[in-house]
């Protein structure tokens, strides 16, 4: 091992001196004297590991990319804006908890501590800011709170797109685009044209909430419908090798260079948390702090709704509410411009919230209320209060004041207490289910929130453990009129993990860590042991489905007949299944606009509840005659074995799935930087196992490049808390300078971990560098 470096910086702002440790695998243990110390030097190392990341998440969210970035930016700059939360900033403050604006405060301080460095001295300035040509920009407490567009939101897409698709072709139609569970019937809201809502309708509302791409800019931006998901599991001690809890979670993002999250140590008197967050915000969301452990997974509550407004002829910014002309309350901003002058727009915003379209030629105007648009709901930002939890009970309580996303927490306590507490605010609907738009007139209105206490919760179950995969989870007797959703993704996932936690009695960690990359797919399980029913294999398919019928299921990077089975699934057996069914509820000519329709668009990994459902399969009776599954089965069977052939070659000895299915990581202005920095704006590529259905998530798109995954992976040794394990892919710091920009990437695609160290003897016997942080005032010796 090398000599570890010591380097002293002399910071303004701070009250003591502070440490950060930094780790062989590149985790920062942050000591001071004081929590406001400790946040500062949270933020200062922030910046100093990820300055373009935050930077670029601020300007993002508070719509200040034009500033740099030109004019083609404004428009999206205008819609973040317009989401940007406006509302009173006392009570958003408090909304966390009683000191989370002086957490905040000092956090910025200490990145402003560091960008001030930078402009003073640009080796200190990360590459991208010299080749793209501006410096950092300095930060307000405010910003971590009024930048609500990175989260994940739920269901104003699928609300949308299931709106479009009872308009265009029928409620026949739409049962196969997307299963819905509890099931509800669909009913078009007194009121509703569904003809006057628009394709575009949702145009503004992306630009708003999904990334930038700065290289083409004016592109429309696609529609959120990555499936980022998420596992955690919590194992109470009779099940357990050591007799202690075990607490396990892969949070799944789009895979990024560098990646969303980043792993802190946090030691202050009366704090001592370690885990991950985002690198903008204060504090620690899933990880442990020594007395609780604890990690989230989406919980899809549906916290959106699209308004449709009549507008008055004579004045388009006047909706009809409650019998009356309504003037919308109108916003004008300034938005600089780099190159040019600034310019003026214009953000409206009804009853309801703002409005993202305006159709004059149709006297039509459409508005979003989103909970997280309320106060304390700037995603994760809530995790300052539950980090610091003391007990188990403490921690319940804390999540009770939680807002946004929607999230599934499990935690566990050294004296074997464990738990499930899902939180976030439920909009009570009193008169419609939230699964369609309705008319923005006053007859659709939220009649409050629900009380967290009201929401589903378990601690100490009968069978030891929880697990939670975004699958839909209110237990049964739960209120049917207390709508969460009808929108959950499919529990393929969850059916596996609960498969394997109730096989055992003796977990460990190094199992735990095993089941996250667990490549068993549980369709593939359904759909090759139908396929082995069929009774008639025609000749031309025969070695293929021998090839299936020996197969054990999981998509190894290294497996033949998982190559086969994620072609032929993917891309031949869905699209003739929904086609088949389409032809009975279709006439000819909607059929090919109907199948565009309900398949996935941007991604390979789509609900297979209903290729399940088709072919009665699971938990299913079949939705085709058995005759005519199995002559799709192997009319596409076929096919698909062609198509692997002119993709893998002839030879089917040498397929493989991971010369398909492959992880590349791309800096995100990769094409702004230019071929010179081609050595470091891209990692990989590298076989991977896995698809969007297994336990070891590896969405992936229409070139089998993985796009969503868990970049991030803990296991929790509940007591034992120095035998905890972590990853951060592809490394933890976002700078290409840094030895552990991409240090990680081999051990995280080869789905091992490294140790999350938490007592300080053994960091310090694991130390890669110390930064040791001096007040100004402090003498330098």
């Amino acid at each position: 091992m090398h000599e570890p470096t010591d380097t002293v910086i002399t910071v303004p702002g701070l009250s003591d001196e502070v440490e950060i440790l930094i780790d062989t695998w590149g985790v920062p243990h942050i000591y001071a004297a004081s929590e406001g110390d400790v946040f500062f030097a949270q933020g200062f190392n922030a910046a100093r590991d990820r300055l373009f990341h935050i930077d670029l998440w601020r300007r993002r969210g508070l719509g200040l990319l034009s500033e740099v970035f030109g004019a083609a930016h404004a428009e999206r700059d205008r819609a973040a804006r317009l989401f940007l939360y406006r509302g009173d900033m006392r009570a958003e403050w408090l909304a966390y908890g009683s000191d989370t604006k002086e957490v905040a405060s000092a956090f910025v301080a200490g990145i402003n501590a560091f960008v001030t460095l930078a402009h003073e001295d640009d080796s200190f300035l990360p590459v991208e800011f010299k080749e793209l040509g501006y410096l950092p920009s300095y930060w307000e407490a405010s910003d971590v709170a009024r930048i609500r567009s990175h989260g994940l939101f739920y269901n104003l897409e699928d609300e949308v797109a299931r709106a479009l698709t009872l308009r265009d072709f029928g409620p026949e139609v739409e049962d196969l685009r997307r299963a819905r569970e509890p099931y509800t019937n669909l009913s078009v809201p007194e009121g509703l044209d569904l003809k006057a809502i628009p394709d575009d309708v949702l145009h503004v509302y992306r630009l708003a909430t999904t990334p930038p791409d700065l290289s083409n800019p004016l592109a429309p931006p696609p529609p959120r419908t990555e499936p980022e998901g998420s596992n955690n599991w919590v194992i109470g001690s009779s099940r357990t090798s050591t007799g202690r809890p075990i607490l396990a979670n892969d949070p799944h993002r789009v895979v990024s260079l560098p990646g969303l999250r980043y792993i802190t140590h946090l030691v202050a008197p009366g704090l001592d948390v370690i885990g991950a967050g985002e690198p903008a915000l204060p504090g620690v969301s899933i990880g442990h702090n020594g007395q609780v452990a604890f990690g989230l997974t989406i919980f899809a509550i549906d916290q959106e709704d699209l308004y449709v407004y009549a507008t008055n002829p004579d004045n388009p910014n006047e909706y009809w509410y409650e019998d009356r002309w309504t003037p919308m309350n109108e916003v004008q901003e300034r938005v600089e411009v780099a190159s040019s002058g600034p310019v003026q727009v214009s953000l409206l915003y009804t009853q309801h919230g703002p409005v993202i379209y305006q159709d004059q030629s149709r006297h039509t105007a459409f508005a979003v209320r989103a909970a997280w648009l309320q106060p304390g709901m700037a995603p994760y930002l809530g995790s300052m209060d539950y980090m610091r939890a003391p007990s188990p009970r403490a921690f319940v309580n804390a999540m009770n004041r939680w807002g946004a996303p929607g999230e599934n927490q499990v935690y566990a306590s050294p004296e074997g207490t464990i738990g499930w507490k899902p939180a976030g605010l439920v909009p009570i609907r009193p008169n419609w289910d939230g699964t369609m738009p309705v008319p923005g007139d006053g007859r659709y209105e939220w009649a409050g929130f629900y009380d967290g206490d009201q929401l589903p919760a378990d601690h100490a179950p009968d069978v030891d453990w929880f697990a939670t995969a975004n699958q839909m989870n209110l237990p049964e007797g739960y209120p049917p009129e207390r709508t969460i959703t009808h929108d959950w993704y499919a529990g393929v996932r969850y059916e596996r993990i609960a498969e394997e936690l109730s096989a055992r009695s003796d977990w460990t960690v190094t199992d735990s860590v095993k089941l996250q990359n667990d490549y068993l797919s549980v369709p593939a399980r359904h759909i090759v042991q139908r396929l082995c029913r069929v009774s008639d294999v025609p000749e031309t398919v025969a070695t293929a489905v021998d090839l299936l019928g020996t197969w054990d299921y999981r998509l190894e990077a290294d497996s033949a007949a998982a190559a086969l089975f994620e072609v032929w699934y993917r891309r031949h057996l869905r699209p003739a299944l929904l086609d088949h069914a389409l032809a009975r509820v279709v006439s000819a000519e909607d059929r090919e606009s109907a199948l565009k329709r309900i398949l996935p668009k941007d991604d390979m990994a789509a609900d297979c509840r209903i290729d399940l459902r088709l072919l009665g399969v699971g938990d299913h009776s079949s939705a085709l005659e058995p005759e005519v599954v199995d002559r799709l089965m192997t009319t596409s069977l076929a096919a698909a074995v062609s198509a692997v052939e002119e993709l893998l070659g002839s030879d089917r000895g040498s397929w493989r799935w991971g010369t398909l299915h492959r992880a590349l990581l791309r800096h995100p202005q990769s094409a702004l930087l230019g071929d010179e920095h081609s050595g470091w704006t891209s990692i990989g590529p590298v076989a991977r196992g896995g698809s969007g259905d297994t336990v070891g998530c590896t969405t992936y798109s229409p070139d089998f490049i993985q796009t969503v995954g868990a970049s991030f992976r803990v296991v929790v040794d509940v007591g034992g808390w120095d035998n905890s394990v972590a990853i951060n892919s592809p490394g933890q710091s976002g700078d290409p300078a840094s030895p552990h920009f991409n240090d990680l990437f081999g051990t995280w695609s080869e789905g091992e971990s490294f140790p999350l160290l938490y007592s300080r003897r053994l960091v310090e016997e694991n130390l890669s560098e110390a930064i040791r942080l001096r007040p100004a005032s402090s003498p330098t010796t």
